[in-house]
């Protein structure tokens, strides 16, 4: 410690801070932590270096050193050729603007990382303001002064190790999704739409199922989930949004955080690794992020459910379809190790468990009042539906079908309230016009106005 807080780093070898780091990384990858370190030092580095996250992850994701090769390429663009078409009869919302692509594991990292980032850093300040805190308050008293200026020097420590150890769970969560829409939130850059062939390969390997056809159905639930979200164009935002609002609420537990260091061993590097991807710093969650985490559930089940209808909808030529769509559904509510890691790393769980709840409301949807009439659900925010119509869609499809058939709605809760407050107005005014009181909303309350008579009852 007085030599790191010093700054002689000259003596410290990689290899050995990499086993006692217990994250599997390699030499290389801690020389540039050390890197950082002495920017730390000289003041020249602010903040959390997230290269890091992204040279981690992509050094596993290019560990085996495939690309796509030209028979996968050409058999997934033709894959997607038809879905395309299949999509056409099965929804209004338009096609892409870009063909969809075979990409590498390397090439998802690139291009998906950015939102990663965006989503963990509540929680890397939150670990490394908690790193800063817990040095000041168990160091020995002999060695307050040297840490009185050690602060930043922590934030950067305590930054890179999320970030290393952010990069290392990104680079295999890229080992385990087949396409874009995989983890339920837009990582994808809008309007895009991907497969990795080599996951895809993996996926299908024990489901006994043709692999064309297989290519066909991921090819359409991914066309139809990137679709989704260019055509609603706020719905990205609606998302990220609610995810910020989960993830800055999030504290890390320095009572943990403490206990672990006093029982930390050496010799037994993989407890450090564990306690962050087990979420073991991170303390139970408070009253606001169980409602925010709620919303967002019912949130992303929304946006799963009809994506899940019009594959079904899409793909009803396929003999495998139904097969296909089962094995889909448990991988997606399951998930991946690498994914359950994530999850644990930022307090963020991914997993909407009322998927089928929202496809049976987006079933019943359909059937009342169409293809056109459900996609116009996707229009603008107010238009979609809510956690309370996943419950009993019948609320939904009475307003639909009536605004169909060009009646008002039926009333419900707040159409109610709202007609009792205009009645109350209403009679309160007639209270003041009885009374030769002139209420205030009529009131000429401007000399300059020549044209005011008495009584006179224009709008304000």
């Amino acid at each position: 410690m007085r030599r790191l807080l010093s700054g002689d780093t000259s003596g410290l070898d990689p290899e050995q801070l990499s086993r006692l780091s217990g994250m599997q990384i390699d030499p290389a990858m801690m020389q540039a932590v050390m890197n950082q370190l002495r920017g730390a030092f000289s003041g020249a580095q602010d903040g959390i270096d997230w290269s890091l996250a992204e040279r981690q992850a992509l050094h596993i994701a290019n560990q085996d050193g495939l690309g796509v090769s030209s028979g996968q390429r050409t058999d997934l663009d033709q894959a997607f050729s038809l879905a395309a078409l299949w999509l056409g009869e099965a929804t209004t919302i338009s096609d892409l603007p870009r063909p969809p692509k075979a990409v590498t594991r390397g090439a998802w990292v690139t291009a998906r990382l950015p939102v990663w980032q965006e989503l963990a850093e509540p929680v890397a300040t939150s670990i490394a303001d908690a790193l800063t805190e817990a040095l000041g308050q168990q160091a020995p008293d002999d060695m307050q002064d040297l840490i009185a200026g050690a602060g930043r020097l922590m934030r950067t420590v305590g930054g890179s190790l999320f970030a290393t150890q952010l990069g290392h769970v990104v680079g295999r969560l890229s080992t385990e999704v087949v396409g874009g829409g995989d983890v339920g939130i837009p990582v994808m850059p809008d309007g895009d739409a991907a497969i990795l062939p080599q996951n895809f390969a993996d996926f299908g390997r024990d489901l006994e199922i043709p692999e064309d056809q297989l290519a066909l159905y991921l090819a359409t639930r991914e066309l139809a989930h990137a679709r989704l979200f260019r055509h609603a164009r706020w719905l990205r935002l609606h998302v990220i949004s609610q995810v910020r609002e989960f993830a800055h609420g999030i504290r890390v537990d320095t009572d943990a955080l403490e206990e672990m260091a006093s029982r930390f061993d050496p010799s037994q590097p993989d407890e450090l690794r564990s306690a962050l991807e087990s979420g073991a710093l991170l303390p139970q969650r408070s009253e606001e992020q169980t409602a925010a985490l709620t919303r967002l559930e019912n949130l992303l089940a929304t946006i799963e459910g009809w994506v899940d209808v019009v594959t079904e909808d899409a793909t009803s030529r396929l003999p495998s379809a139904a097969r296909i769509a089962e094995a889909v559904r448990r991988r997606r509510a399951v998930g991946g190790p690498a994914e359950q890691a994530l999850g644990s790393l930022v307090g963020l769980e991914l997993r909407p468990r009322r998927m089928r709840e929202a496809a049976a409301m987006w079933r019943a949807v359909t059937d009342a009042v169409g293809v056109a009439g459900r996609d116009a659900l996707w229009d603008y925010p107010d238009l979609m539906p809510s956690a309370e119509d996943v419950d009993d869609p019948a609320g939904l499809i009475a307003r639909l079908t009536a605004a169909s058939r060009g009646e008002s709605a039926p009333s419900d809760a707040m159409d109610d309230a709202l007609a009792q407050l205009i009645a109350e107005e209403t009679a309160a005014e007639q209270d003041a016009d009885s009374n030769g009181e002139e209420p205030d909303a009529t009131r000429s309350g401007d000399d300059d106005d020549d044209d005011a008579t008495p009584g006179d009852h224009r709008p304000v």
